[in-house]
């Protein structure tokens, strides 16, 4: 029986749900000086992003979390002032959003009126991730995680100071108590 609950233990630990910094530290590299591209091309500073809550999500159309895109909408509304949303689409699972930007943002709008910021297709894993997502998933970086989304819709919280406080994956939803007791 001791096995049975060490084994069951074991696995309960590898597939935990979420990571979340218990005392987020001030991260080596300054999540305020990235940049990147919106869906539409133009620069998107970060420093514009202080006193904020940031929630960045890797999103696609074609994907069993594709509605996801609904709730983030509602908080997006909801939490106005306090937190802005980054949907950053990814083709990188399952070949989930094959479109090119200009097909995901008619998309976004049109099924889920999205109207937080989208950023321009990219990878978010692996050699060829997207610097904010290096960011995100170095502990060298960020000061503690070093975990990349492993599925559409994984969730990163960075706090008003910059600092990165959370990783969901993709099916905590974004209206969960556990992301928006985060927010208030």
């Amino acid at each position: 029986m001791n096995i049975v609950k060490t084994i069951f233990s074991a696995i309960t630990a590898l597939f935990a749900t979420s990571s979340v910094a218990q005392n987020p530290v001030t991260p080596p590299s300054d999540f305020y000086s990235l940049t990147f591209k919106t869906i539409t091309g133009e620069a998107y500073k970060f420093d514009q992003l202080k006193g904020k809550k940031v929630l960045i999500v890797n999103t696609a159309s074609k994907c069993g979390y594709t509605p996801q895109f609904e709730d983030l909408e509602q908080m997006s509304q909801q939490y106005k002032g306090k937190l802005v949303i980054l949907g950053f689409p990814s083709n990188d699972f399952g070949a989930q959003d094959p479109g090119s930007n200009e097909q995901i943002k008619e998309f976004c709008e049109m099924n889920y009126g999205v109207s937080f910021t989208m950023m321009e297709k990219s990878s978010v894993k692996g050699a060829a991730k997207n610097n904010i997502y290096k960011w995100l998933s170095d502990k060298a970086k960020n000061g503690w995680n070093s975990t990349e989304p492993s599925w559409n819709f994984g969730k990163y919280l960075i706090d008003e100071k910059g600092r990165l406080v959370g990783f969901y994956p993709s099916k905590v939803k974004p209206m969960d108590p556990e992301i928006t007791a985060n927010l208030k």
